[in-house]
């Protein structure tokens, strides 16, 4: 049997499906892009407060913020998103959905908008974005390392 990744307290890395399937649950219908942000902010907070990775899927960063490719492709032509039958969220642990609340607490009720200009003015998606001009496609991952820096110093 394969090696699984592990959490710190002992869990399995959840996979983003089940992290966007539980935010939906929570927070109910919500643009794509808003839930591409709330992925992102989940997964910086993870590695600052639990000083491990939420989920393993990359996150890159695209010309209108951070997107986790493997959600952008199952959402892809939807503007609005209501559930996420991809995902279970019943299988993130106590501590993985304290995460997300805590992030959902404060993000949850920002619009897709004020979301997408937020990441725009941080580090670490203009760091992944350097040498491209505003609007070019690029699919360069935005590292961990980058985001618990810049995370923890906030």
């Amino acid at each position: 049997m394969a090696d699984v990744p592990q959490r710190g307290q002992g869990l399995a890395l959840a996979k983003a499906d089940d992290v966007a399937a539980y935010i939906l649950a929570r927070k109910g219908s919500m643009t794509a892009m808003k839930l591409q942000k709330l992925l992102y902010y989940c997964q910086a907070w993870s590695l600052v407060w639990d000083e491990e990775p939420l989920f393993g899927e990359p996150i890159e960063a695209w010309a209108n913020g951070p997107v986790v490719p493997s959600i952008f492709r199952k959402q892809q032509g939807k503007f609005k998103v209501d559930s996420w039958p991809d995902g279970d969220a019943r299988l993130l642990g106590g501590a993985q959905k304290d995460t997300i609340d805590a992030v959902l607490s404060y993000y949850g009720e920002k619009s897709s908008q004020w979301l997408s200009d937020l990441t725009h003015s941080e580090e670490p998606w203009k760091e992944a974005r350097k040498g491209l001009l505003p609007g070019q496609r690029g699919n360069k991952q935005i590292s961990h390392a980058s985001m618990a820096e810049y995370y923890s110093s906030l």
